[in-house]
This record gives C-alpha cells, structure tokens and sequence, in this order.
C-alpha cells in the first residue's frame, strides 16, 4: 500500500550535504562512549532538558514503545518491519548493539551511516554544552540519554512517521519515556536489573507499566498472574484499554529450515502462512504481540494490510537470537544474558539435542550466573568460560569453578579468541557451540567471526 501522509508535521531533512570525514565519525563515537563511564541514571530531568533544547523532534513522529524484560528487540524488529512493509516511513531505536553503535539508530530499515550520526553527535554535543554553561543541566548526561536524544533528532531529520522505540532498563525513569507513545508493549516480566527495579515480579512490573500514556492502548505477553495484576491496575489506572496477547491470540508453529512456519489467529485476522526466520518457541510469542500492536496501529491511523504482516516478517533481520552459523563445528549465537533468556535457550536446547555440544559462556557480574548456568548446562557437554569485552564482566576463574564443584567438564580462559578456538578443538567438526552469556559476549564472537571470514577472502 502506498505511505500514508505524516500525521504531524516535519522540518526540513538538515543533514549537511558535505561529507564529514572519517575523523567526525571517530570523534562522535569517542564523545558517546566517553560518557559511559557515567553509568546509569534514573530520572527524566536530563532527556527532558535536552529534547527541549533540540526543539522537541519526539513530537515530529508517533512513537511505540516496547517495555519488557526480555523480546524488546526482537518484537521492536518484527513490529518496525511490517510497519515498514506496510508503507509507513519508520525508525527503530533499540539497544544495546553487537558489533557497531549504528545498530541501534534505523531508518526506513538501515542503520544510521557514520556521516549522519556524526551530524547528530555534534548537535547534541553543542546542546548539552549550552545546557551545562547555562546550568539548565546540573549533571553531564548519561550515554544512553545521549544517544536517545541523538536517535530522536535523526528521526526528525529523516521525515519518519513512527518509530518503534525498545525500553531501555526498567521504564519509569527510562529516557525513552519522554516520547508521546501511541502505543505501548510489555513483553515479559522476569528477573534482571533487581538493584534497580526491585526484587519481585510486582515492583519490576510497576516499573515497565509506568510507560503506559493515560488513555492510549496497552498490549501484553505476560502471563503470571502476580505481574499481570499489576499491569491490569496500571492500565485501569490511565484509562488505557488493555490486550493480552495470551488470551487473545492463537499460535502454531512448525521449524523448517531457516526459521518456522507460523499460523496466527487474532480477533481480527487468521494469518495462516507466516514465515518467521527466527527460531524459538518465545520469538512465536514475540510475534503474536508484534501482529497484535500493528493490528492496534492500524486503528491509530498506520494502516497494515496481511500481506504487509506477511512480508514484513519474512524480511525481519534480527542477529545474535539463536542464530545459527553452519560450520564444522556449528555455532548457534544467543544473546540471553537473565534467567528467563537462559530458560528460552535450555528449551531450544532441549528441543534440539547433540551429543557433542560446547557452551562457551561469558557474563557480567551483575547476572545470576549461577541460575543460568543450572538451566544450561544440563543441555551440554563442555563449558568453556571467558570474560566478554565489558569492565562490568565476571571473572571466568569463579564461574568455571561453580561448575567444575559440580562434576562438570569446564575450564577458564583469558580472551574470547582463544575461548573460541578451545572450544573448536572441544566440539570437533561434527559438534557444536552454542555461544550465550552476554550480548557483549554474542557481538565479539560475531566480531572473531567476521575477522576470520575476511581473512580467507
């Protein structure tokens, strides 16, 4: 179908028309990653200011957002895709990255190119500098409220009608929870982030459901009773109607090669054939929440039609989820990092056995490493252990040693280029690794692999 006409108005695309160079880019990447060292900070004070000061591009484009403790970014990339399939000129905010921080900033279905991010940096840059000499800002800004401020100005630059934003921790005091949501996801609720978002299933959840926008539609995957009531409060709460994925939609699935075949029915539609190049009982689940939000879109003015669903999801790319790597030995490379991802893994795990099976796991200290490795290890037979690229990462010597007191072959190294080629050695031709611990993990063997690949080229 053909785009529709934007909703709210547009400025003029600014990019400037002369490349910037090489350096720009490197600077603007510097200027980002020098602010990590801030770590994270809850509150909206700081996005606040800075989107004030960028003249509010939130307000130029409609916005979803996607909360959740797991499949954020799996149904951000389903639901964008089919919105895109359908017509709809559209962005894409999620995080964190794998290999290049241009991942995280999509337009129209590509990254944003290191000129265009390097033209936004440097607006941001002089805004926040403004702010601070003006102590309109009373502390730096964080890296992740940099960088939404960044991908929210190259939304407006690029004329987009919507975009599907991923919650980055918590939602609360998220900084994507500035944005005017149409629309708002919860995917899952699961344990992860507890220092900061609570240790119960119920506090964690009244932080996701504090995205949701007063009056404006709420959809949900989870299903535990204790989470679910609180969102269901939430919702009835803002005067926000509520669908539950769960009851609402019916799915089945088979695996083929590549991906499954789905068959989806919704109170509005039967999708009968949908080829989800995904895998993986949950990226169903995924799905059937992201047909659900474009069903619910389309009442809000961005019209999809089934084929658009249909081709949309066939085309959706979605790296490090249970992605399988032929090889001898295979790979399969997974970004599960909490107890609910490590459990989504064993499942796929179980469903898929091998009798040579090598886990090379890497994973931050904050983790419940040990809850991950009890749902894991049963489905392997080596574990090798080594430290992602990330100061936050655990020391390998005490994760091996956890396993190592439990009878289990497993050992410690230093670098996740050796770590892979023990692994190698371990799983021999006809075996397999399954790579899982940490997105950081996930992108640096993405990273060895890519450097391998141009080596023999």
């Amino acid at each position: 179908m053909t785009s529709r006409p934007n909703p709210l108005p547009c400025r003029k695309n600014i990019f400037p028309k002369k490349s910037l160079t090489r350096m720009d880019y490197a600077a603007a990447v510097a200027y980002l990653t020098g602010h990590e060292r801030l770590g994270i900070k809850f509150g909206l004070e700081n996005i606040g200011r800075l989107v004030e000061a960028l003249e509010h591009p939130e307000h130029d484009w409609r916005s979803i957002l996607v909360a959740g403790t797991n499949g954020k970014g799996s149904t951000a990339a389903l639901l964008e895709s089919i919105l895109r399939a359908a017509g709809h000129r559209t962005g894409r905010y999620t995080s964190p990255h794998l290999l290049r921080l241009e991942e995280r900033i999509m337009a129209e279905g590509k990254s944003i190119s290191p000129e265009e991010l390097a033209a936004v940096v440097e607006k941001v840059r002089r805004v926040t500098a403004e702010l601070r000499q003006t102590k309109k800002l009373l502390t730096e800004p964080t890296f992740f409220e940099l960088t939404t401020a960044c991908a929210f100005e190259f939304f407006r630059r690029k004329r987009i009608q919507v975009a599907v934003i991923e919650v980055g921790m918590g939602g609360r005091w998220d900084a994507t929870n500035v944005v005017p949501a149409s629309l708002t996801a919860v995917t899952n609720i699961g344990f992860d982030h507890e220092r900061f978002l609570g240790r119960t299933l119920a506090a964690i959840a009244a932080e996701k459901a504090a995205t949701i926008k007063p009056g404006r539609p709420v959809v949900t995957s989870v299903r535990e009773p204790e989470p679910l009531a609180v969102i269901r409060s939430e919702a009835a709460r803002h005067g926000s109607p509520l669908f539950e994925v769960p009851r609402d939609v019916r799915a089945r699935s088979k695996e083929v090669g590549g991906g499954q075949w789905v068959r989806l029915e919704t109170p509005e539609a039967v999708y009968p054939e949908l080829f989800l190049p995904l895998v993986g009982a949950h990226q169903v689940e995924n799905l059937s929440l992201a047909v659900r939000m474009a069903e619910l879109m389309s009442h809000l003015g961005l019209e999809t039609t089934r084929e658009a669903v249909r081709s949309g999801v066939r085309s959706v790319v979605w790296e490090g989820r249970l992605e399988r790597i032929e090889g001898a030995p295979a790979l399969t490379i997974d970004a599960a990092h909490n107890p609910m991802g490590a459990a989504a893994l064993a499942r796929y795990l179980e469903a898929h056995p091998h009798p040579h099976r090598v886990l090379l796991y890497g994973v931050m200290r904050d983790k419940q490493s040990r809850k991950m490795l009890d749902l894991l290890l049963p489905h392997v037979r080596h574990l090798i252990v080594t430290r992602p690229p990330s100061p936050r990462a655990q020391d390998p010597e005490s994760v091996a040693g956890h396993a190592a007191r439990q009878g289990f072959s497993s050992q410690a190294v230093s670098s996740p280029e050796l770590a892979l080629a023990s692994a190698r050695r371990l799983a021999g031709k006809t075996g397999e690794i399954v790579v899982a611990g940490s997105i950081f993990l996930a992108g640096e063997v993405k990273r060895l692999l890519l450097l391998e690949n141009e080596n023999r080229h």
